[in-house]
């Protein structure tokens, strides 16, 4: 087991410690409590620790208030509040792991190994993990490689530990200047040494960089990597280009890192099985010991993310220093931040800087391509798309759907030549894709392109076959066949789709012109109305409005619209 709570009383996840009762000491504003224990469920950290710290105040000896204000203050990074309040919670005989992960941070960020130990040796443990680990790192502190790679051993011979284990020693083989021995520890074959991941195999590639082996450091990247526009990759193979050391974001340049990479590693390896809030902490523990540390910023800010705590992870995103390797990765982290956080034009400026720092990175051009084209500027975001495709090469997997997106924006704006083209594009090199088969398909349609019709009910029959369970596509296909006038074949899929999206009002409205058209104007009658109850556009609702009104024939009369005569469906008895 990675992580554990040593105290009986205390759950193996962060969400029992805001869903335990109301302390049985008097509390003064229990407002303030529940307000924290509130905030606490929402991720919102910093509201809960305001809040804690004021119940603590009136009751300064509740350990468990204690208890939650600790989670708080890990929450929101407060390290040194939170040792501070974990020595007095162990003062009053209790123990818990987050308080040994706050005692932990503590002493890895002052350099202090002697207070790691004293810790350990009390039996305030934080986990099998990160116990072994901070004892291995602080020998290394204390200038005792062989006690340091003893310890690292003892992590390695810990079942499931290994991988971790072997990666660290390696990491603190190369602090030490002993590449060689680092080197084999990579080499060895996975199960016995370390599993191939973006960050062992540059670690690796720096370390044979080290040894002169540029060669062979460039070979292991390239079939690790390909061509890759990632800018972080690009920089160090452009490096051991030119026979260079190259500056990585993930080296660990001193002890307290090592710890700091032990909690963000510990982090990201128990994604989707802890909840996100939990994980958190041992991130802002890692950000406590290694402010610098990019990995330490963006771990924190993608939790902080995926909690929608959405200013708090765009600040943390912005933490990341511009001359960093990790900068391009954290700016597109922050833009995603600030869209999420609804402030679509800040986010728009961040990738239009990055866009401008790092033109060649044609990744950048695609999020600004998406952000544009979220916010229906179409003419833009076709633009920034066209820069991202000239900066792919042209066996690039991404490229279908670039073509794809930029032949939306295309459509959108009014330039079908230039859609379909990007659509037969796309097809071309994903023949199968449901999304550009019934894009295309549906716009071939409703252009009235009756040369093509044959064709696009063939593309939106495959999309539909592929994506049974998807409204949209099921629409579409319902829609072809009420354009050709085969009324009653469409009745079947249409019903289907408003059941697939049963609150979406153009699905309703189609399904009442579907209605219509076969003569079963009263259930027409009713999707038109409930259609108008899913608060369409006002053009459409205005038009449903009219249909309740004069019916739709009247309507496509008034349009000038000539429906197309209805084809008998052939029954075979």
């Amino acid at each position: 087991m990675i992580f554990r709570l040593p105290s009986a009383r205390l759950a193996t996840a962060a969400s029992a410690l805001w869903c335990l009762t109301l302390p049985a000491a008097a509390d003064p504003d229990p407002g303030a409590y529940l307000a924290a224990r509130h905030a606490m469920v929402n991720g919102d950290y910093g509201t809960a620790a305001a809040h804690y710290r004021h119940t603590l105040l009136a009751d300064p000896t509740n350990t468990e208030l204690m208890e939650k204000a600790l989670t708080a203050y890990l929450g929101t990074g407060e390290i040194e509040a939170a040792a501070e309040l974990a020595r007095a919670f162990h003062g009053a005989g209790e123990d818990s792991q987050l308080a040994n992960i706050a005692l932990m941070a503590q002493a890895a960020g002052a350099a202090d190994w002697a207070a790691i130990f004293d810790m350990l040796e009390a039996g305030h443990q934080v986990g099998p993990l990160m116990d072994g680990l901070a004892q291995a790192w602080a020998h290394v502190g204390m200038g005792k490689p062989d006690r340091a790679m003893m310890s690292f051993d003892e992590v390695i011979d810990t079942p499931g530990l290994r991988p971790f284990g072997q990666h660290h020693k390696a990491l603190a083989l190369t602090l030490l200047g002993d590449f060689a021995a680092a080197d084999a520890i990579y080499s060895l074959p996975a199960a016995e040494g370390v599993p191939p991941s973006r960050a062992t195999l540059v670690s690796h590639a720096r370390v044979l960089a080290e040894l002169g082996a540029f060669e062979r450091a460039q070979s292991l990247l390239t079939r690790a990597f390909g061509e890759a526009s990632d800018p972080e990759i690009t920089a160090v193979q452009a490096a051991l280009a030119a026979q260079e050391i190259p500056a990585l974001p993930r080296s660990v340049t001193s002890p307290a890192q090592g710890i700091a990479y032990g909690f963000v590693g510990l982090a990201d390896v128990l994604q989707g099985e802890a909840d996100e809030s939990y994980l958190l902490l041992y991130a802002q523990a890692a950000r406590h010991i290694a402010p610098q540390d990019a990995d330490a910023q963006i771990a924190t800010a993608q939790l902080l993310t995926a909690l929608e705590q959405y200013d708090a992870a765009a600040r943390t995103f912005a933490k990341v220093a511009t001359d960093d390797p990790a900068f391009h990765s954290a700016e597109l982290g922050r833009a995603e931040a600030l869209r999420l956080a609804g402030r679509v034009d800040q986010a728009i400026e961040v990738l239009t800087q990055l866009t401008r720092s790092h033109p060649q990175v044609p990744l950048s051009h695609v999020s600004l391509g998406d952000a544009f084209r979220e916010q229906g500027r179409f003419e833009d975001a076709a633009e920034a798309y066209t820069r991202a495709i000239a900066g792919y090469g042209d066996d690039s997997p991404i490229l279908w759907w670039l073509h794809y997106t930029r032949g939306i924006a295309y459509e959108r704006i009014g330039d079908w030549p230039r859609a379909e083209a990007d659509f037969r594009a796309a097809l071309a090199r994903k023949p199968d894709s449901p999304s550009v088969l019934n894009y295309l398909g549906y716009s071939l349609v409703d252009r009235g392109l009756s040369e093509h019709y044959d064709e696009a009910l063939a593309m939106i029959e495959a999309a539909a076959a592929a994506r049974p369970d998807n409204g949209a596509i099921v629409d579409s296909l319902a829609w072809v066949y009420f354009t050709l006038g085969r009324y009653q074949e469409a009745v079947e899929p249409m019903e289907r789709a408003a059941e697939l999206e049963p609150n979406d009002p153009i699905l309703s409205d189609h399904l009442g012109d579907v209605y219509w058209m076969v003569g079963r104007t009263v259930e027409a009658r009713f999707q038109w109305r409930r259609a108008l109850s899913f608060d369409p556009e006002e053009a459409e609702a205005e038009r449903i409005r009219r249909k309740l009104e004069i019916g739709l024939d009247a309507v496509y009369a008034a349009e000038g619209v000539t429906p197309a005569p209805a084809v008998e469906v052939a029954n075979d008895i």
